[in-house]
This record gives structure tokens, C-alpha cells and sequence, in this order.
């Protein structure tokens, strides 16, 4: 068997792979589970999967969980360190990155210098280091299977067909909890209201980008990056149903499309399964005589103006989605906490944008550089506005 790593094991990737896992039995070695601080659903997963390291990040969580698990074969650790450490010295054969926002760039750039497949969720990685990380898979000779499902969509219809011949890419988006809603009605929405997805069971920090449409943004430039198509030839449509989760329309007009039902699990499936595909429960079935009406819309960037300061980025380049992405992981954190309104996100990540000095072609040196001073400056201009 293969062996497997699961950055974010406790998350909503991470708790979906490993159910994926345990409905095809025999496919992976589970060899590392990574989380933050849940400590208890940490130590279930390790009673179940019998890995030889746990990681938490948080040193107390860890102890917690170290004390626990004092009859199982585990090595528990705590700290990025180590988590770096046994990802460059171990040679997982895939690493799933699961990781929430800027956390997850280190972790993967370890784990691809090690010749580590990467099934990527953590889009954040692209956005940021997309130059550094597609070449570093180049040298490495390594796969980067994308988990999302729009961008598994797009990788699905592009198999057996040259880049060459794309016309444009579709990304669908569902809209979010918000969709329709003027700028008005969206002023004083709590973060409650942003976490209900009305297709998706997503973690908290996703779900608000849904509800911004960042999270569609940060979808054209991953695109760009795995797929090597100019920002300009991926278009947005909004899809509420989530049925289709994105096309590729070719240079003769012909569009490919994949369907399915809205369930992260099987874009997690594919991935793990590529380049075969192993069968999957009848929930993973769409009925095809009960499905609803499809349609369209164009994303409104009035109300939501996310998506416009993302492709702003792109433009840019260099550093500036690095700086786009970091300060929206704050936005989200200070939102989701009471202490920022739904409309600050975009107007503080936009401050950020023209205050952050902009670099035309960083390092990875320069990359978290970036995210240092980002994260600083986030910060003390949100506590500036209170």
C-alpha cells in the first residue's frame, strides 16, 4: 500500500478523506495525522487508523493527547518543525493537504522536495507560491491532484486534451448563503448567517470565503497555476444548484463539463484513486429524474467585490497575491470572532493591497516576508478601526 499523510485531519477535508479511506479499505497506509488543537477527534482518528505520528500544533494539545493515547504505537509531536521534519524525511508517497489558509505553504513545499504527491485543498498554497510550487513539482516529478471540486472538475475534462486547445475555463460557484442579496441587506449580516452554506458541509474560514465569493477568486488564480491558462480565459458563473462544478470550452466551441452531486467526497475520491477510479456508495449517484432546473447568472461584484480584488491581484502579480491571500485569512478570523463586518473584509483586504510593498518576483524568502509584514499590518489596521 501506498503510504498516505493527512494535513488538517480534524477539518472538513481531512474528516471526509479519512471516510473516503475507510469506504475503500486497503488502498493507504495512514502514516501521519496533522491538526491544530482538537486533540479528541485526533485521538479517535488515531484508535482508528493506527498511524505511526500524530501532529498538533498546539504544544498543549498535544500533551493532551500524548496522555491518552499511551496504549497505541503512536509518536505524538507538536510544531511546525516537526511537522516539517518528518515531511522532508519520511517519503510519503502522497501527502493530502488539508490545512486552512497561509499555514498550509510551508508543510507542502517540504513534502513536494521529498517527491511527495500532493492532493491540494489548501488553494492558499497556489495563490501564494504558485510560480515556486509548480516548478518545484516540475523538478520533483510529482502530481498535483487537485481536491477542489471545480478544479478536479476541470482536470477530469482535460484528460487526454492539450492545454493548447482550451478556449476558456468555467468556474461555477454556487453563490454562497447570500446570493441575490443587495449591498444593503449584506451590511450587517453576523457570521452565523456566512457559515450556512445552502450546498456544502465546508469548515468555517471556507464558508465565509464562499459567502464573499473570495472564495472564487482565489479559484481563478489556483486555475491559473495547475492548469497554466492566463487569469483572463477563466470566466465565473454562478450555478446554484452545484450539479455542474466546472467546464472547459475548447477553441472548435465544444464544452466538457463534469456533474455530480455536491459532496467534496468524491473530487477526494478521484484524487486518491487517479489515474483509476474506485467504485463509490449509491449517495455518490445523481438522480437523474429529479434533478432541478440549471442556471446561470453572472457573479455580481458590486455586492460582492471579492472576486474583482482577486483578479486585481493576479494582474499585479509578484507578491500581491500573497498579500491578497494572508490578509483575508485575518479578515475571516476577525470576522468570524465579532470583531470585523461582513463589508470590512474587502475593504481592509483592498487597504492591504496598496500598503503591503509589492515585489515583481519574490523567493519563498520573500513570500513569507510578505506574509509576516501582512499579517502585522492586517491586524493593527482592523484593532485601528474598532
Amino acid at each position: 500500500m501506498r503510504s498516505l499523510a493527512v494535513l488538517g485531519s480534524t477539518g472538513s477535508i481531512g474528516t471526509q478523506t479519512l471516510r473516503v479511506l475507510q469506504q475503500n479499505p486497503g488502498q493507504y497506509n495512514v502514516q501521519l495525522l496533522c491538526a491544530n488543537s482538537n486533540w479528541r477527534l485526533l485521538e479517535e482518528q488515531v484508535r482508528v487508523f493506527r498511524p505511526r505520528w500524530a501532529v498538533l500544533a498546539d504544544p498543549g494539545a498535544a500533551g493532551e493527547l500524548q496522555a491518552r493515547v499511551r496504549d497505541v504505537n503512536v509518536q505524538v509531536l507538536t510544531g511546525e518543525k516537526a511537522l516539517a521534519d518528518l515531511l522532508a524525511s519520511q517519503g510519503f508517497d502522497i501527502v493530502v493537504a488539508g490545512m486552512v489558509g497561509h499555514a498550509g505553504l510551508l508543510p507542502v513545499i517540504a513534502a513536494i522536495q521529498a517527491g511527495a504527491d500532493i492532493a491540494l485543498a489548501n488553494k492558499e498554497v497556489l495563490v501564494m507560491a504558485g510560480h515556486l510550487v509548480t516548478a518545484l513539482c516540475r523538478q520533483k516529478g510529482v502530481s498535483l491532484l487537485p481536491l477542489d471540486s471545480e478544479h478536479s472538475a476541470i482536470f477530469q475534462c482535460l484528460q487526454g486534451h492539450s492545454s493548447k486547445d482550451i478556449n476558456k475555463l468555467i468556474l461555477t460557484a454556487s453563490g454562497g448563503p447570500f446570493l441575490g442579496k443587495s449591498p444593503d441587506q449584506l451590511a450587517n449580516v453576523t457570521p452565523a448567517q456566512a457559515v450556512k452554506h445552502p450546498n456544502w458541509k465546508m469548515g468555517a474560514k471556507i464558508s465565509v470565503d464562499s459567502a464573499s465569493l473570495m472564495n472564487k477568486g482565489l479559484e481563478i488564480i489556483e486555475a491559473s497555476w495547475l492548469f497554466g491558462i492566463s487569469p483572463e480565459k477563466i470566466d465565473v458563473l454562478v450555478h446554484p444548484q452545484s450539479i455542474i462544478h466546472s467546464m472547459v470550452e475548447f477553441r472548435d466551441g465544444t464544452v466538457l463539463a463534469q456533474l455530480g452531486v455536491p459532496s467534496m467526497e468524491l473530487p477526494i475520491q478521484f484524487a486518491l484513486s487517479w489515474p483509476r477510479r474506485w467504485p463509490g456508495p449509491d449517495s455518490y449517484f445523481l438522480d437523474w429524474l429529479n434533478l432541478p432546473s440549471l442556471s446561470f447568472s453572472q457573479p455580481d461584484t458590486v455586492a460582492f467585490p471579492c472576486l474583482d480584488l482577486a483578479r486585481a491581484a493576479i494582474r499585479k502579480g509578484g507578491n500581491a497575491p500573497a498579500v491578497l491571500s494572508t490578509a483575508n485569512d485575518i479578515c475571516v478570523e476577525y470576522f468570524l470572532a465579532g470583531k470585523l463586518s461582513f463589508y470590512g473584509i474587502p475593504r481592509v483586504i483592498e487597504q492591504m493591497l496598496a500598503v503591503v510593498p509589492w515585489q515583481a518576483d519574490p523567493d519563498l524568502s520573500s513570500i513569507l516576508k510578505t506574509m509576516e509584514s501582512t499579517i502585522q499590518e492586517t491586524k493593527n489596521y482592523i484593532e485601528s478601526m474598532e
